[in-house]
């Protein structure tokens, strides 16, 4: 290759000294050593095999480069432009700031600016090449500017050390570390030799020219004492075979370990060899004749970083270190890492165990009953403790006694030396983590995990324990139905009768969370059958469901006694074995009655109205005692995980602990979905005591008809656009000017008023209007004219929900001036009446019936209809999917199609948005429904209100 060039090349951002013109940034560098150190070039190529800039001057030639030809690599020639080091370091700084520049390029930027900073700080020291010729050198290095040149290394791209090493042997490329620190000492070797040094100190080590100083090798070596010469060290540890090293132990104790020295070639990362066979001459040969004073000065700079290592330096052959169990400590710990900083690494033994763990085990007394009857009620407390467990197999009591007494990083343990980390010594030292009550321990059973100092840690649940957590969450095979049920239960019906056995047999109880419609009150009846208790079933049940208790039971279990305890004739005397039927309301006047009486099992079916835990039915619920307590819902969560832990902590005692601790440790992180673990977390914990499937699980699909939905958009009137946008305007000044608790009520009051407009003027404002005039005023109710007459012409049936019971009536007086027969169900419509409501629509003698949603909108078994329509729009999804199915449920044999209406433009619209999105959360985390509207600043409140013109 040429030497000697003359023109400087700028960098892509501007020019050298001598004004070149820019090299595109896209060029990879390369540095090629000489055996005169200053004498060292910078290569420019291009890897993507383009020609150079035909604009750029220096001296150009071929260079010889590794590529790689597929799963090999070749040489391979290409044009480059070299330059010497004077003029190559301003392109290479630059390059270091050029975002555009080759990677190669950015590094040797990286290591010039490493080489200009030691020379900065006086790094530099006077030394020989092999042919005896003076240069200059990088050095002494710390251990920064070690670990430093090391990270510029290790990011070097292949094209930056491309070139071939000439050996006439395999293809070899030089190693980055080498290279780099080559270049280091070839820029050390260039700056100081100005044209006034050799003036001012003579001409070695200060004019280009090379000098040949003969007799200095032995001066050469002495200056350059403390300068890392192309070695490094690490220390290899010993823990078997202490005896060896006993002699080396400091004031003659028994060493805990030994270290080894090991010596690393810089240029050869291959060569690698004990301290000890460097001094006996046994390595002399591939690591150089200055190998011993450089792994000698490596250890004395490791010795600053951790003192036991002057003891290395002291010794004539820095070999073996024996080591104390202190000194084992500490290499365990910190000393590790402040020597990994420092560029020497320490070497564990290969068969050293490092699995040693900890977990906190909850064990029962000896003799604990695996059956979980009467688990909560036990006042016994349950040892909770730390386990400590190698390679998963637990450790016996002798062995972590011996463990706690341990006071080193490695102990014997088994025949084998286990790493050991001071955390899991002071486990083993303190065991003891306290005691745990039932409900505490369950959860931690079931969940895995528990609060230990502030920290979650894994906790496993062991002996009586553990088979109870087995028996809870072990899969479960269909039941075999009881004699006396007059029903084909489908599978899943059976696997729901085998979990409630199971569960109510464990005296647990459940929450049965089946979608509506899927048979929730036929599994119970199988339940009751099933237990056979001599003592009857309590069923609490809203008003309009006793008619359909009654029926249930007289259908499927013939033969079986069943009563009322309702009305004002009722009566407990001699109730016998079969099922006692009453009501919400009467439950709640007649508790201590019903608490006085023994009871086989306890049913409270349309679980949800006792969702709210401080309401007075959910606490007389809870004044009756009974051995088994069953939920049934379909919306076990309507709004919060608050309704969730009311359910279960009334079927299970406890089971969720006290409400403010599930808040805070549940609850809240679920809600805000702050926290994925969370949720599973509490998934873990209640999915044994709640059962939920739904109509779209893969098994009950076929079972149903197929349900198409659809949202018709409806105009408003004249009249209620009017209406509408002057009930927003005056409503929002109002708003602007409140807060608190009366802003929050302002703006509910909003929501309710628009929801009546769009329903109908008539419903706002609380007038009387002639039925005959009530469709010109509303566009929902002219759209309902046009579904009713199409699906009546089909000699079909409709369900009509809505949430206003002012609106029900308007609708009925409507459809009655059509002289459509049409029924009105809602809350005030006595319990006979609505059994001959029913009767007449499942019979066809009333085509359409009218429901309130909150009244009607469970329990109900309407398979008669084919359609069901949403007048208006609810704020939870769940409380309409529960309308819908009245008529979506098991034994429906025909399509259904539900119709939702929803005004155009206006804040129904925007809240159905917000309900499709709600719908697909509504498993796991649940909003406020409403009342998060409130907390909504103005400015929001009035994109969400404001009317929106359709095109």
């Amino acid at each position: 290759m040429s030497g000697g060039g003359t023109a400087a090349v700028a960098g892509r951002t501007g020019g050298s000294a001598q004004g070149g013109n820019p090299v595109p940034a896209r060029l990879a560098s390369v540095y090629l050593p000489a055996p005169l150190p200053r004498e060292g070039r910078i290569a420019f190529w291009d890897p993507d095999g383009g020609p150079l800039p035909a604009e750029a001057h220096g001296d150009t030639d071929e260079l010889t480069v590794v590529r790689r030809h597929g799963a090999t690599v070749r040489r391979r020639q290409v044009p480059a432009l070299t330059l010497p080091l004077t003029e190559a370091l301003p392109l290479l700084v630059r390059a270091r700031r050029d975002p555009a520049a080759h990677p190669a390029t950015a590094c040797w930027g990286a290591a010039a600016l490493h080489a200009l900073r030691l020379i900065a700080r006086g790094r530099l020291l006077p030394g020989l090449t092999p042919a005896g010729q003076d240069a200059w050198r990088t050095g002494p290095l710390e251990p920064d500017d070690i670990a430093h040149l090391c990270a510029v290394a290790a990011a070097l791209p292949p094209e930056g050390h491309a070139v071939p090493l000439p050996d006439p042997g395999p293809l070899r490329l030089p190693q980055p570390e080498a290279l780099i620190r080559s270049f280091l000492d070839a820029v050390a070797d260039t700056l100081p030799r100005t044209p006034a040094a050799p003036y001012t100190s003579g001409r070695p080590f200060a004019a280009r020219e090379p000098v040949a100083l003969p007799q200095a090798h032995a001066w050469a070596a002495e200056v350059a004492a403390g300068m890392d010469a192309g070695v490094r060290i690490s220390l290899r540890l010993h823990l078997s075979a202490y005896d060896v090293f006993d002699a080396g132990a400091a004031d003659g104790a028994r060493a805990a370990g030994a270290a080894i020295v090991q010596v690393h070639s810089l240029a050869d990362p291959t060569l690698v060899a004990d301290a000890a066979a460097l001094w006996a001459g046994e390595a002399d040969t591939a690591f150089g004749p200055r190998a011993r004073v450089d792994a000698a000065l490596a250890v004395r700079r490791a010795a600053r970083v951790w003192p036991p290592l002057d003891r290395l330096a002291e010794q004539d052959v820095p070999d073996v270190l024996a080591l104390s169990e202190e000194e084992l400590g500490e290499l365990l710990g910190v000393a590790a890492t402040r020597l990994a900083a420092a560029g020497v690494a320490v070497h564990w033994p290969r068969d050293l165990a490092r699995d040693l763990t900890a977990a906190a085990v909850v064990r029962p007394a000896p003799g604990s009953a695996t059956d979980g009857t009467g688990f909560f009620e036990s006042e016994e407390l349950l040892q909770f403790r730390w386990q400590l467990a190698l390679g998963g197999d637990p450790l016996s009591e002798g062995e972590m006694d011996a463990l706690a007494e341990a006071h080193r990083p490695v102990v014997r343990l088994r025949d084998r030396w286990v790493l050991v980390d001071p955390a899991l010594v002071r486990k083993a030292r303190k065991r003891e983590l306290g005691l745990l009550d039932p409900v505490d321990a369950l959860s931690v059973a079931l969940t895995g995990t528990a609060d230990v100092d502030g920290e979650r840690v894994e906790a496993v649940p062991v002996g009586a324990l553990a088979a109870l957590r087995d028996r809870l969450t072990a899969g479960l095979r269909p039941a075999e139905p009881p004699a006396g049920l007059a029903a084909t239960l489908r599978d899943y019906q059976l696997r729901g009768l085998a979990w409630l056995d199971l569960m109510t047999s464990l005296g647990l109880g459940g929450c049965l969370a089946d979608d509506m419609g899927l048979g929730k009150t036929v599994t119970l009846i199988a339940l009751h059958l099933k237990r056979a208790r001599p003592e009857p079933t309590l069923v609490v049940c809203p008003a309009s469901l006793l008619g359909n208790w009654q029926r249930e039971i007289t259908r499927f279990a013939p033969g079986v006694p069943v009563r009322r305890f309702h009305g004002p004739d009722r009566t407990l005397d001699s109730p016998d074995s079969g099922f006692v039927l009453t009501t919400y309301g009467t439950m709640r006047s007649a508790a201590p009655q019903l608490a006085d009486h023994p009871w086989g099992m306890v049913v409270a079916d349309e679980a949800q109205h006792v969702k709210n835990p401080y309401s007075a039915t959910a606490k007389a619920l809870r004044t009756i005692p009974s051995p088994a307590r069953v939920a049934l819902t379909g919306t076990p969560v309507e709004n919060n995980l608050s309704e969730l832990w009311a359910l279960l902590d009334w079927t299970t005692p406890g089971l969720l602990g006290p409400l403010k601790t599930f808040r805070a440790r549940h609850a809240r992180a679920v809600e805000n979905g702050e926290d994925e673990e969370a949720v599973g977390r509490l998934a873990r914990l209640v999915r044994p005591f709640l059962l939920r499937r739904k109509k779209s699980d893969p098994g009950i699909v076929p079972e149903l008809p197929p349900k198409t939905e659809t949202d018709h958009p409806v105009p408003l009137t004249r009249e209620q656009a009017a209406l509408y946008e002057a009930v927003v305007r005056e409503s929002m000044l109002a708003i602007e000017t409140a807060e608190g608790i009366a802003r929050r009520g302002l703006v509910l009051k909003l929501l309710g008023a628009l929801k009546q407009i769009c329903d109908h003027p008539a419903l706002y404002l609380k007038e009387e209007t002639r039925p005959d005039r009530l469709a010109r005023r509303s566009g929902k109710l002219a759209l309902l004219d046009e579904l009713l007459d199409t699906l009546l012409a089909e000699d079909g049936s409709a369900l009509v929900f809505t949430q206003y019971v002012g609106m029900a009536r308007l609708i009925t007086a409507h459809l009655s001036a059509r002289a459509i027969p049409v029924d009105l169900l809602h809350g005030g419509t006595p319990v006979p009446e609505r059994e001959r409501m029913v009767d007449r629509f499942q019979d066809g003698e009333t085509p359409v019936l009218v429901l309130s949603l909150k009244a009607a909108g469970t329990g109900l078994n309407l398979t008669r209809a084919g359609h069901v329509v949403h007048f208006d729009r609810w704020w939870n999804p769940a409380v309409e999917e529960q309308a819908t199915d009245r008529a979506y449920r098991i034994g429906q044999t025909q399509p259904v199609q539900v119709h939702r209406l929803v005004t155009e433009g206006t804040v129904e619209d925007r809240i159905a948005e917000m309900l499709t999105a709600k719908r697909a959360l509504a498993d796991a985390i649940l909003g406020s429904g409403e009342a998060a509207l409130t907390e909504l600043t103005d400015r929001e409140l009035s994109d969400l209100v404001s009317l929106r013109r359709t095109p």
